[in-house]
C-alpha cells in the first residue's frame, strides 16, 4: 500500500531539509548547484510557494517556505525532488541505479518573529558552520548571496520584513549558541515546531505533531515504597 502525502497546513512557515542517500555527494560541480537552482525558480509554475531562503550543500538542501494551501508542501517537494532526480539521472547517465535522496524530506513548522529569524540565519550560516567559507555571504549556492549580488526577485518576502542587509549579514555570521543548535537540531530531527512553548504545543495540537514534543523512550517505572 503506498504511503498517504505527508499533510502540511498552509499558512505555517516550514524549515524543509533532504539529503543524498547515504550522505553521498548530491552536488558535484557548479553546474549542479545551478540545475537544481533552475527547478527551484520552476517549481512555482507546478504548485506556487512562497521561498524565504535556501541553502544548497554538498550533500544535501535546506529551504524555508510559506505555503499557501493545505497539502501545497508536499506537493511542492515531490515536485521538487522528482524532477531534480530525473534530470540528474540524465545528466549523469544512472537511470536504474537507484535513489537520488534517502528519503522523504524532513520538516518543521516555524513560529513568526524572533523564532523564525533565527531559523533563517540558521540556514543561510550553513557553509560558514561547516567552514566552507570565512564568510556566509560568500557562498554562491544561497539566498544570503542571491539577495545581496544575484537575482533575488524569484525570492519571497519574509512575513515580517527583511532587516537592513548590513545588520542582517553581520547577524548571519555572528556566533551561535548552544541552546540554539540545540533546539533546532531536535526539531530537525523530530520534526517538531519550533516556537515558544504555548505556541508549540498549539501547532503541534493542529498539525498533529503531538507525539514529536515528547521525551523519547518509555517513562521510568515507578519503584515500590521502600526501595527508593
Amino acid at each position: 500500500m503506498p504511503r498517504r502525502p505527508r499533510v502540511a497546513t498552509g499558512g505555517y512557515v516550514y524549515h524543509v531539509l533532504n539529503r543524498a542517500v547515504g550522505r553521498r555527494t548530491l552536488f558535484r560541480k557548479d553546474g549542479d548547484y545551478a540545475a537544481f537552482e533552475t527547478i527551484l525558480r520552476q517549481a512555482p509554475d507546478f504548485r506556487p510557494m512562497r521561498l524565504l531562503a535556501y541553502c544548497l550543500m554538498p550533500n544535501h538542501w535546506h529551504l524555508v517556505l510559506w505555503p499557501k494551501g493545505d497539502g501545497d508542501l508536499s506537493e511542492y517537494l515531490r515536485w521538487l525532488t522528482v524532477t531534480h532526480t530525473q534530470r540528474r539521472h540524465a545528466h549523469y547517465h544512472t537511470a536504474g541505479t537507484g535513489p537520488v535522496y534517502q528519503g522523504r524530506f524532513k520538516s518543521f513548522p516555524i513560529q513568526a518573529g524572533d523564532h523564525l529569524r533565527t531559523v533563517l540565519r540558521y540556514v543561510e550560516r550553513n557553509p560558514l558552520r561547516a567552514g566552507l567559507v570565512r564568510k556566509a555571504e560568500a557562498w554562491r549556492w544561497s539566498s544570503l548571496w542571491q539577495r545581496l549580488h544575484g537575482d533575488a526577485t524569484w525570492l519571497s518576502a519574509w512575513p515580517e520584513g527583511r532587516p537592513d542587509p548590513t545588520m542582517w549579514v553581520k547577524y548571519v555570521n555572528g556566533v551561535e549558541t548552544a541552546a540554539e543548535l540545540a533546539a533546532l537540531h531536535r526539531s530537525v530531527a523530530r520534526g517538531s515546531p519550533y516556537g515558544d512553548g504555548p505556541w508549540a504545543e498549539r501547532a503541534a495540537a493542529r498539525l498533529g505533531l503531538e507525539s514529536s514534543l515528547r521525551p523519547r523512550g518509555r517513562p521510568p517505572k515507578e519503584r515500590p515504597r521502600g526501595e527508593e
